[in-house]
């Protein structure tokens, strides 16, 4: 993964966002580069990995890799604990990580196979698989 700590010279974020402002700046910067289909899923009570995942597309490998160009620098500038990245050698799937927020940037063919919102979607809470693991008993 590429991480943010080159710019040791830049200007450090005079404090941190919240993750509500976290998550605007990502919306934002996704909407103002065109991206299409952005799909926001709250992960908290499903995964200790984030608290939320916003998904989106991009038309083309190019588009992909400008999206997920400029989100990546603003998240690094915007947080003090940088961001990482991962995908852009190809940039059919991109990855952004900014610890509390997952961004995944897909061509829409990519997207479609993989179908993240499918399975992040499903109510996987540790409550309701002990409830459905008791009714499965049950049976």
């Amino acid at each position: 993964m590429q991480d943010t700590t080159e710019l040791k010279g830049a200007s450090s974020p005079t404090k941190s966002l919240s993750a509500t402002e976290l998550q605007q700046l990502v919306i934002d910067s996704l909407e103002d580069d065109k991206a299409e289909d952005i799909v926001n899923i709250d992960l908290k009570g499903k995964t200790s990995i984030a608290d939320s995942m916003v998904i989106a597309s991009g038309r083309s490998t190019r588009q992909v890799a400008a999206i997920a160009d400029h989100l990546y620098r603003k998240l690094k500038h915007a947080t003090a604990d940088g961001c990482k990245l991962e995908g852009m050698e190809k940039a059919d799937w991109v990855l952004l990580d900014a610890g509390s927020i997952i961004i995944h940037i897909f061509r829409p063919e990519v997207r479609s196979f993989y179908n993240l919102e499918k399975m992040w979607a499903a109510d996987f809470t540790p409550e309701k698989m002990l409830a459905s693991s008791v009714g499965a008993q049950e049976e």
